[in-house]
């Protein structure tokens, strides 16, 4: 039973690192373009840095429970968060407003780590209060494709969302869910639980207003 066990944690971490890291890597394609019209266009910055962010702090929290995949999946992320970053300013022709985002940024992971390592000693205090902070930061992250909604019902039309990430943030929130219940940890699953309801309500709006349903034509003579 116990082997069954282990092996099914094995899994459920892999799909874990694999949906995560797909998820992470939708970032890719604006990098691309970016790298290709060594412009910025009207790719957004603000998403690279929260997620950058969030990548941060879930990655001291598995440092601190000693959560291997949690170590692994934010790592990752938060080094292709830090190219994203990185080609944005380089690329982008007025970055003074951007520098300033990533300055302060800066200034709330210092005070941050400020606050839990100088101000918390005890190991289990800490843990658990950075796990409340990451869990509402990634809520907040969930939740905020939901900005879009009314634009996509008044326009009825869901070309500002993609169907791939929508998949994809399903699946990761799915599997991150799992294994905070295996783990028992609900810092882990609570803060997933919002990824798979809103997944679920963009992939009724894309069949809501799905863009290749045909023409109506009239059938009268």
């Amino acid at each position: 039973m116990e082997a069954g066990t282990m092996d099914g944690m094995w899994l459920l971490s892999g799909a874990c690192i694999v949906f995560t890291l797909g998820m992470f890597s939708s970032g890719l394609s604006d990098l691309k373009v970016m790298v290709s019209r060594r412009s910025v266009d009207n790719i957004q910055f603000l998403p690279f840095l929260t997620t950058e962010l969030n990548n941060l702090g879930w990655l001291y929290y598995g440092y601190l429970k000693g959560d291997g995949t949690l170590i692994i999946v934010n790592s990752i992320g938060a080094s292709l968060q830090t190219l994203y970053i990185a080609a944005y300013l380089l690329y982008a022709a007025e970055k003074r407003h951007q520098l300033y985002q990533v300055f302060l940024a800066v200034g709330v992971l210092v005070v941050g780590f400020s606050y839990f390592y100088l101000w918390i000693p005890d190991v289990s205090a800490r843990l658990n209060q950075l796990g409340l902070f990451c869990s509402v930061f990634t809520i907040s992250m969930y939740l905020s494709p939901l900005a879009d909604l009314a634009q996509i019902i008044r326009t009825k039309s869901t070309k500002c969302l993609s169907f791939p990430l929508t998949v994809t943030t399903f699946l990761t929130a799915t599997s991150w869910v799992l294994y905070g219940l295996q783990q028992n940890d609900p810092y882990i699953m609570v803060p997933n639980a919002p990824g798979i309801i809103t997944s679920i309500l963009r992939m009724w709006l894309f069949w809501m207003y799905r863009q290749d349903q045909p023409a109506y034509h009239s059938l009268q003579a």
